[in-house]
């Protein structure tokens, strides 16, 4: 059997600064989502006190307000929490690709883990059961997968 060395991240939020970055846009869905990911980061023991949120428009406004948070310092990680259900024109297309490009690059660019809570869907029967009926809570797995990153970046050296 091979050694070697592993790292992984714990679900531990204590002492965690987290940002959460919400849509304003298809808010019947995003709230459920940003209740979701507020209550998975205090189950896991986060302070209510160390969490942030920034409400913006729409999914667009998203990654700018994500870098802003990120780069600040002040946070342990971003969460981006956003809905986008596919209409009649391309303009879906184009949102969710360039919406997703600027999170990874602030992501990379800031070294702050971001994560992914934005929900691309056809319509809004999947929108709800991504804000936490039969898929779950895409919110709170976002949240959840931050404390992770947060805690596996910690645990690497430099």
């Amino acid at each position: 059997m091979a050694s070697y060395t592993s790292y992984e991240g714990k679900l531990v939020a204590a002492g965690m600064r987290i940002g959460l970055v919400v849509s304003r846009w298809n808010s019947f869905i995003t709230e459920r989502m940003l209740d979701g990911a507020v209550d998975a980061l205090v189950r896991h023991g986060a302070d209510e006190e160390q969490i942030v949120v920034a409400r913006v428009p729409g999914t667009w406004e998203v990654p700018a307000a994500t870098q802003k948070l990120a780069a600040s310092g002040k946070f342990d990680a971003v969460v981006c929490i956003g809905c986008l259900i596919r209409g009649a024109t391309p303009h879906f297309e184009y949102l969710a690709a360039e919406v997703t490009k600027g999170i990874a690059h602030i992501g990379l660019e800031t070294r702050v883990p971001i994560t992914y809570g934005i929900i691309t869907v056809e319509n809004l029967e999947q929108a709800i059961e991504r804000a936490g009926s039969k898929a779950g809570n895409k919110g709170a797995e976002a949240a959840l997968a931050a404390v992770e990153m947060v805690d596996l970046l910690r645990s690497i050296p430099a």
